[in-house]
């Protein structure tokens, strides 16, 4: 399991939903990372300003949960 580059905590990802453009979130700190790739599992720090507006109500739809 990955961690967050930002507070170093694990990140919860479950690697046989997730695909490749998902943003996953950190639990304890917000940032935002995007699955680059499945196989070996690669992530990318996302800048939320960077979203484009279909990502970003994704974004926003996975807060309210």
């Amino acid at each position: 399991m990955p961690d967050c580059s930002e507070c170093e905590s694990p990140l919860d990802i479950d690697e046989e939903i997730v695909e490749e453009g998902d943003i996953v979130v950190c639990d304890e700190c917000g940032a935002q990372y995007e699955i680059v790739a499945i196989d070996p599992l690669e992530l990318a720090a996302v800048d939320p300003d960077d979203l484009d507006e279909e990502d970003a109500d994704l974004y926003e739809e996975g807060e309210e949960e």
